[in-house]
C-alpha cells in the first residue's frame, strides 16, 4: 500500500469519526433539552457502537452489526444536509429566548429521519418494471424479441433470499425470450449466497433462449471470483468474460469483463470478427464506455452499477460521472440502457431511486 493511500484511509476515519461526533454532540443536546432519561456513558457507548458496527459486522459476519452500521452511514449522510439547517433554526430562537422552537426542531429532525427509512425502506424492497421499447434497424430471425434485464442484485447478508423471490417471482410473471443480468449478482463476498442457499432460488430464472450474465466489481472484492463463476454456471447461467455468444442463429449477446479487470478486452477486439449484420446486444455493468460501444457497432449496450445513486441528492453525483446514469440514451445507432439496480449496497435505502428490473422490447427489420 502506498503512502498516498494510506494517508487517504487515515484522513478518511479522521472524518468520518469527526462527523459522528458532530451528529452525536448534536443529540445530546437535544436529549438534555428534551429532559431525555439517559446517562452519558450510555448514549456515548452506543454511538461508539454504532460508528463502528457496519466494520465490526463485515468482520465477524454478524448481520445485526452490519445491517445497523448500514443504516448508521444513511443517518451520517442526511445529517450532513438536516443538522446544519437544524443548527441556524436553534441558534435564531435561542436569541429569541424560545425553547418551544428548540425542541421541536428536534422533533421535526427526527421524523424527517424516520420517513427516510421508511420510504426508502419500501423503495428497496418494493421493485417495480420499467418498460423500453426500441427498434433495430437490422434483419432478425425474430421480429421481436422481449428481454427482461436485471442488475446490481449484490446478494449477501442484507439482500437475501426473501428479496431474491422477488425477483423469481416478477421474472416468472414476465414470461421473457431471454434474462440479461449487468453484473454485481454477488456483494463481495459468496459465503452468505452459499448458507442462505440462494442459487436454488437464483437458479429458478429461466427463460427460452437461456439467461446470461457478465461479472461486476463487487464480484472481484472477495478472492472467490473462480467460485462465483463455478457457482453460477453450476445453475445454468452462461457468464460471458469478453465473450460472444450467437443466440438462436439471430443475435448476438456480448459480456464484457468488468473495468476493475486490467486485462479486459476492448470494445473493438471484442466485437472483431463478428458479423456486424447481425443485432449486438452488449452486456458492460460500468456504464464508461458508451462512445466505444457505439463506435464498435454494438446495437443495445445494457448496464448498471450507478444505483442513480440509491440515495438522493448522490444521483446528482451519477448524473455528473456518467454519460448515461440511468435509464435510456439513444446515441448514433446505440441504444444504452442503465438500471438502478435490483437489490442495494450498503443501507437497504433507496430515496429518488427504486428497486427495479428492466423489461425491453426489441423490434427488428
Amino acid at each position: 500500500m502506498t503512502v498516498s493511500q494510506l494517508l487517504t484511509i487515515g484522513l478518511s476515519i479522521i472524518l468520518y469519526g469527526l462527523l459522528s461526533y458532530y451528529i452525536a454532540h448534536n443529540g445530546w443536546k437535544w436529549l438534555r433539552a428534551a429532559k431525555f432519561p439517559i446517562k452519558k456513558r450510555w448514549y456515548s457507548l452506543l454511538i461508539i457502537v454504532l460508528t463502528f458496527s457496519y466494520f465490526i459486522g463485515r468482520g465477524t459476519s454478524t448481520f445485526f452489526f452490519e445491517l445497523a452500521g448500514a443504516y448508521w452511514f444513511v443517518v451520517i449522510g442526511y445529517s450532513l444536509l438536516l443538522l446544519p439547517a437544524a443548527n441556524l433554526v436553534v441558534w435564531f430562537f435561542k436569541k429569541q429566548k424560545n425553547d418551544r422552537f428548540i425542541h421541536w426542531t428536534g422533533i421535526t429532525v427526527i421524523g424527517v429521519y424516520l420517513f427516510i427509512f421508511l420510504y426508502g425502506s419500501f423503495n428497496a424492497w418494493s421493485p417495480t418494471t420499467r418498460t423500453y421499447d426500441i427498434h433495430i434497424q437490422k434483419p432478425s430471425y425474430y421480429q421481436n424479441l422481449q428481454v427482461l434485464m436485471v442488475s446490481d442484485l449484490h446478494l449477501g447478508p442484507i439482500v437475501g433470499i426473501s428479496h431474491l423471490k422477488r425477483l423469481t417471482k416478477l421474472s416468472e410473471s414476465i414470461q421473457p425470450d431471454i434474462i440479461l443480468i449487468s453484473g454485481d449478482i454477488i456483494d463481495d463476498n459468496l459465503d452468505p449466497y452459499v448458507k442462505q442457499k440462494m442459487g436454488s432460488e437464483l437458479g429458478q430464472l429461466n427463460a427460452p433462449l437461456g439467461v446470461f450474465a457478465v461479472l461486476g466489481n463487487h464480484e472481484y472484492y472477495g478472492d472467490d471470483l473462480d467460485d462465483i463463476i463455478e457457482e453460477m454456471e453450476a445453475i445454468q447461467i452462461s457468464m460471458l468474460l469478453d465473450e460472444t455468444e450467437l443466440v438462436a442463429d439471430s443475435f448476438y449477446v456480448s459480456g464484457r469483463k468488468d473495468l476493475t479487470d486490467p486485462e479486459r478486452l476492448s470494445v473493438d477486439a471484442l466485437v472483431d470478427g463478428l458479423d456486424k449484420t447481425r443485432p449486438i446486444i452488449m452486456l458492460d455493468h460500468q456504464p464508461v464506455e458508451i462512445e466505444e460501444a457505439m463506435e464498435g457497432g454494438v446495437d443495445v449496450l445494457l448496464s448498471g452499477h450507478t444505483h442513480k445513486g440509491q440515495a438522493a441528492p448522490a444521483n446528482l453525483i451519477t448524473n455528473m460521472l456518467y454519460e448515461n446514469d440511468w435509464g435510456y440514451l439513444e446515441k448514433g445507432n446505440l441504444h444504452s440502457i442503465v438500471s438502478s439496480g435490483f437489490g442495494t449496497w450498503g443501507p437497504p435505502i433507496r430515496i429518488g431511486s427504486r428497486a427495479e428490473v428492466a423489461v425491453i422490447n426489441i423490434s427488428f427489420d
